[in-house]
């Protein structure tokens, strides 16, 4: 290999010389991508405003729209749980009703679970979604003989509605605070 500029690699001139990492070898900072730049990529929690940004997102996080969702989907879970003998079903859809009931209280709890931890939990507003259109659907695919009675079928119908927009909210919610949070 002769030092003509032709031979050497890209970046280097004849003469120098650089230490380059092995073929398919990352760096911290190509974050395990082969191939990728290998550079110092500044980190975010160093930015000026980081500290801002956060707070801001805490703020919406603790604001009356994420209070409002989480008490809203234990009120709904809750509901859920009880509405067998709110409606009258419990004695002749007992697996309709150990089915509200399990999935009414997953609903409360993590209800519940979002107001404690707001930062953690309010991510996982879709499960609220997840788990109320189970209920939507439930009444079909676990009551007897996949035939359930006009007052099941609404009460899920109603409750699970709740629950899905209750879980779209949670996202906005989720959205709405990454998006102010980046403004800044």
């Amino acid at each position: 290999m002769s030092d003509s500029p032709m031979n050497q690699p890209r970046g280097e001139t004849p003469g120098s010389s650089s230490v380059r990492p092995a073929a398919g070898a990352t760096t911290p900072a190509a974050h395990g991508r082969p191939g990728a730049a290998v550079h110092d990529a500044p980190d975010i929690h160093t930015h000026p405003d980081s500290a801002e940004m956060r707070q801001r997102f805490d703020k919406v996080l603790e604001g009356p729209r994420a209070t409002a969702v989480d008490g809203l989907a234990v009120i709904t879970g809750l509901y859920a749980a009880i509405s067998p003998w709110v409606i009258h079903f419990q004695s002749t859809n007992s697996v309709m009703t150990v089915n509200n009931l399990i999935i009414g209280l997953a609903i409360a709890g993590l209800g519940i679970a979002m107001a404690a931890r707001p930062l953690r939990l309010m991510q996982l507003g879709w499960v609220l979604s997840v788990l109320g259109a189970w209920l939507v659907v439930s009444p079909w695919i676990v009551s007897i003989a996949h035939h359930a009675p006009r007052a099941l079928i609404w009460n899920n119908a109603f409750t699970g509605g709740v629950a899905v927009v209750l879980g779209l909210a949670a996202m906005g919610v989720i959205a709405t605070g990454r998006h102010r949070a980046h403004r800044v």
